[in-house]
């Protein structure tokens, strides 16, 4: 049985959504939960049935969102320290944190370490995409601001990786990220990093921004200063998108007779663009697993963070990833 770290401490709303989420998690599957932070204020958040799946590491120093990440690798005594140590240390199979993103990164790659062959790991994200029931994988998407070629072509086979050992994507087709689907588009990084990513028979050249959701392609390769960017702008147009409907039906008899209607495909479009469906982002290229979640993850967010983290454990992604840089070092 898989063993899950969990930072209790680190998120904006505290620990209750972290410990709901948890016990969400532990009703629908079959794992072990440490829960790092401090035990007087957890243990009463618990039904006492769950409480033999449950393990407590005790921790009552907090690392606050607005602290320098560097903060972190000093503070040993933090939730998030503690937790990732975990990991290391092989008491946990993974770990996962809503709290300060920069801190678990930095942590996770200094404490745990980086796979063999990788140079640099990368955060990656789902996105929904207009195709029903398929998902794309951006990566790098804020671990790394500044990349050569070289990182790019490695984030292209820890994607298709993930793709297919824990998306379970029997044949993933991944793109670089550029302004224009042509060989010469692009700056000089990705010019190269187009020539290096030739020899992936999973490559099918660039693709441009709105190829991230239209499901013509599984993995999304770009740096993290663009991925970022991506991500939050993403976020924000789902969340203008929402509000501009429910702004213009109020103004509306016959709009609300029509949302009526449409209540089904509301709920439907909510689901695809709500950060909670999918948990968190998984730090790649790490040897072990951490999943970085949103400060603001609410109950379901946690839980669906901790199933990323039960399937990623559960897979070969990380010998696959070492085996296949061994192959293109060759």
């Amino acid at each position: 049985m898989l063993t899950i770290a969990i930072d209790a401490m680190g998120g904006d709303f505290g620990p209750a959504p972290i410990i709901e989420g948890t016990i969400q998690a532990l009703r629908e599957r079959k794992f072990k939960a440490l829960i790092v932070g401090d035990s007087s204020q957890l243990k009463p958040l618990i039904p006492s049935e769950y409480f033999d799946r449950i393990s407590f590491v005790e921790s009552t120093d907090v690392l606050d969102m607005h602290e320098a990440a560097t903060n972190a690798l000093k503070r040993k005594e933090t939730s998030i320290y503690k937790a990732v140590d975990l990991v290391r240390d092989k008491l946990a199979d993974a770990v996962v944190s809503v709290g300060h993103s920069g801190a678990t990164m930095s942590l996770a790659t200094l404490r745990i370490g980086r796979l063999k062959g990788v140079l640099r790991p990368a955060i990656a994200t789902i996105m929904p995409t207009a195709v029903n029931g398929k998902l794309s994988l951006v990566l790098d998407v804020g671990a790394n601001v500044d990349c050569k070629a070289e990182h790019l072509a490695q984030f292209a086979i820890m994607g298709e990786a993930y793709a297919k050992d824990v998306l379970k994507v029997p044949r993933p087709k991944v793109g670089l990220l550029s302004n224009g689907e042509e060989e010469s588009k692009g700056n000089e990084v990705s010019k190269e990093a187009y020539s290096l990513l030739r020899e992936l028979d999973s490559f099918v050249g660039n693709v441009e921004g709105n190829n991230v959701f239209d499901g013509s392609v599984d993995v999304i390769v770009c740096d993290g200063f663009v991925g970022n960017i991506l991500l939050k702008t993403s976020e924000g147009v789902a969340d203008s998108i929402t509000k501009i409907i429910k702004q213009n039906v109020r103004r509306s008899p016959l709009a609300i007779a029509g949302a009526v209607l449409m209540r089904k495909v509301f709920s439907v479009l909510k689901k695809q663009v709500d950060y909670a469906e999918y948990g968190g982002a998984p730090l790649i290229g790490i040897n072990g697993c951490a999943i970085i979640g949103h400060g603001k993850s609410n109950a379901k967010a946690v839980k669906n963070a901790i199933f990323q983290a039960i399937n990623f454990s559960s897979s070969n992604i990380n010998s696959d990833i070492e085996q296949r840089l061994a192959i293109l070092e060759k």
